[in-house]
């Protein structure tokens, strides 16, 4: 009988460390598991939008416009002739590339090859940090109708970037042209670049006019979708894209075409290619007729295509609701807008 209790005391003693050690067993299974899903709840958690939404970028494009208005008129200078410069590359590579390439590939890719080439400037630009005429004519009347700064500073960037823009576009004129490269392929680049400049110095001005403010509504958003992205990758995708387009379209830069027929009047000049151009080409590629008939309609598009059909429009869309908020802030760099023109 004492060895019947015993057993039985036993096995009770038994059962009941079997359902502690169970239910411990459960209680740290239970743990495991909430941990976990703690764990997947933390790492499933939505992720950080890949590039600023349109209201961000408009509130990037005013901040933008006070560092502008507010660069020091030495740097200020000397960044809008770098810009200059990076267009003047970015057509260099475009003769260069599309020089024969019709012929192999067809006219309509030979312009899409063009296009994606030619964006190397604008990437330059915007990357590597530069002063351009037609991308200020998004930042700095954005900058203005929110009132951050004045017309004058507006002005005064508008004129000077614009004035070395060119500088900086005849100067890679002036450099192709000694550096002989246009003798290539038996002087087919040097061909295709007069063609091209002759054929822009022949639009008629209202074309010439409609083509530059298509052309800078395309470079705005490209400088737009840029200040989207939140890495050089991003950036560089969303200059490339419409700067094709509006390449291979044959829309009008002001500056590039300071390059482009700057580059053909001086090649006109040369004497082994005078024999095979065209009286007409000849005659017609003047400085005259690149400003009267090019220059001016062209910078005059740029100004509304830029200005009117992408600043105002995304102004009034995301920013003038919150212009009251502003309305007491003083422009930025107030005492620079009273500084003279330097002589």
């Amino acid at each position: 009988m004492a060895n019947r209790c015993r057993f039985w005391q036993n096995c009770k003693l038994n059962n009941t460390t079997t359902l502690n050690t169970s239910t411990d067993s459960f209680t740290a299974g239970l743990t495991a598991t909430e941990d976990a899903s703690a764990k997947l709840k933390t790492t499933t958690a939505p992720a950080a939008a890949a590039c600023h939404p349109p209201p961000k970028i408009a509130e990037n494009v005013v901040r933008t416009a006070e560092k502008k208005a507010a660069t020091k008129n030495t740097s200020l200078l000397l960044l809008a002739f770098l810009a200059g410069v990076y267009i003047a590359l970015g057509a260099v590579l475009f003769s260069v590339v599309t020089n024969d390439l019709a012929a192999h590939i067809g006219d309509g890719m030979s312009r899409l090859v063009g296009g994606m080439t030619f964006s190397l400037g604008l990437v330059i630009v915007v990357l590597g940090g530069a002063e351009l005429f037609t991308c200020n004519n998004l930042i700095m009347t954005m900058g203005f109708l929110q009132k951050r700064i004045n017309y004058r500073q507006v002005l005064y960037n508008w004129t000077w970037v614009y004035l070395f823009n060119v500088i900086g576009a005849i100067l890679i004129a002036v450099f192709f042209l000694f550096s002989g490269i246009w003798k290539a392929n038996d002087g087919a680049i040097a061909l295709r670049a007069v063609d091209i400049a002759y054929t822009k110095v022949s639009l008629p001005w209202s074309e010439a006019l409609f083509r530059g403010i298509l052309c800078n509504w395309m470079v705005c958003l490209a400088v737009w979708l840029s200040l989207a992205g939140k890495d050089a990758i991003s950036k560089i995708v969303g200059i490339v894209l419409p700067i094709t387009a509006s390449t291979a379209i044959g829309f009008e830069h002001s500056i590039a075409n300071t390059y482009f027929v700057s580059m053909g009047i001086f090649l006109k000049a040369q004497t082994g290619l005078q024999e095979i151009l065209t009286p007409l080409a000849i005659e017609g590629l003047t400085w005259r007729s690149f400003f009267t008939n090019n220059l001016i309609p062209v910078t005059i598009g740029n100004i509304i295509g830029g200005a009117i059909f992408v600043a105002v429009i995304y102004w009034q869309i995301y920013l003038r609701s919150t212009l009251q908020n502003t309305a007491g802030k003083p422009a930025a760099g107030s005492a620079r807008s009273e500084q003279k023109l330097p002589s």
